[in-house]
């Protein structure tokens, strides 16, 4: 009996188009239904420690504020002294718990800083670790115009750090056989986003990296996750105003903190989107259009952002010559 042609490629595309959709529904029924791993595995109430990283401001506050909430005693890890106790104290009054600080510059990887870190949670129970400090370029710039400085501030912040700080807390949470590591990681790191180069290719080590080490953890009992992001309201995003693609701090912490374990939609092993508007687009970029077609329009964005700060420049530097 003659295949018929038609019928065939009509088939396969039915096949291809209901397997879309079924991860599309995968991803709705990860972010609207699906429960994460309960905090209280990793000793939420039972007086186990979080480390928080970037802890001062944005997304680390927001951390610092929702784990304490959920019982977790904090040790916070920032550049500023008096913001770190200041919310220190406030967390302290408000939750009865226990939150040490620690005031240190990562972009330095003073060596120091992590053997008095070590020391301090020697006598700690860390049941949670957020790798969330970061830095970017000042503006979009292309790497051959990019100073050596920033460069090896992105180096020393974004990779170092968290390979730095997980080797810290790693020998514990294995012995132990209990843990939870967070690495935030960003889409730059999912698409490659020209003229930001470095920042990019941080985020891209972040994600494998969390994928090497899931697999090496798994069945001690420790839990790694790169948590995907997208645009949050920050400082250090520039974006003052929240949208349903861009949420404020405290509802994207709260997806993240809801749903350990949840892949939403990252499709990477260890892999976790899990704030809604952020896991459509993760879904869109992995099932549309292609790589190339993202990257290009990255391309396109950091282009434009790029030209509408060089202006900004020259209308601050007017201003100052009146």
């Amino acid at each position: 009996m003659a295949v018929d042609s038609k019928a065939l490629l009509a088939g396969v595309g039915t096949l291809y188009l209901a397997f879309k959709v079924l991860g599309l529904l995968r991803v709705l029924f990860d972010v609207y239904v699906r429960s994460g791993i309960n905090l209280k595995k990793f000793g939420a109430g039972q007086g186990a420690w979080a480390v928080i990283t970037g802890a001062s401001d944005g997304i680390g506050k927001e951390f610092a504020q929702q784990l304490a909430q959920k019982g977790f005693n904090l040790l916070l890890v920032s550049r500023t002294a008096s913001k770190l106790q200041t919310i220190a104290e406030e967390l302290t009054a408000k939750h009865g718990i226990e939150v040490e600080t620690y005031a240190m510059d990562f972009a330095k990887g003073d060596p120091e800083d992590y053997l008095k870190l070590a020391t301090m949670m020697q006598e700690l129970q860390i049941g949670v670790l957020v790798n969330n400090v970061g830095t970017n370029h000042d503006i979009p710039t292309a790497f051959v115009d990019e100073s050596d400085k920033v460069i090896q501030d992105i180096i020393e912040v974004n990779i170092n750090s968290a390979l730095r700080m997980t080797k810290l807390v790693l020998p514990q949470m294995v012995g132990r056989r209990n843990g939870l590591i967070l690495n935030l990681g960003s889409f730059s790191g999912l698409v490659a986003a020209p003229y930001l180069s470095v920042y990019s290719a941080g985020k891209a080590f972040l994600s494998t990296f969390s994928q090497a080490l899931g697999h090496e953890l798994e069945g001690t009992g420790v839990v790694v996750e790169h948590i995907n992001t997208y645009f949050v309201v920050s400082s250090m995003s520039k974006i003052r105003r929240p949208t349903w693609l861009i949420p404020m701090p405290k509802p994207y912490v709260k997806s993240v903190l809801n749903k350990i374990g949840v892949s939403g939609g990252a499709a990477i092993p260890f892999g976790s989107t899990p704030y809604s508007g952020h896991a459509l687009a993760n879904w869109a970029i992995d099932n549309l259009f292609g790589i190339k077609f993202w990257v290009k329009q990255n391309l396109a964005i950091q282009k434009d952002i790029r030209r509408r700060a060089l202006r900004k420049r020259e209308r601050e530097a007017a201003a100052k010559r009146d």
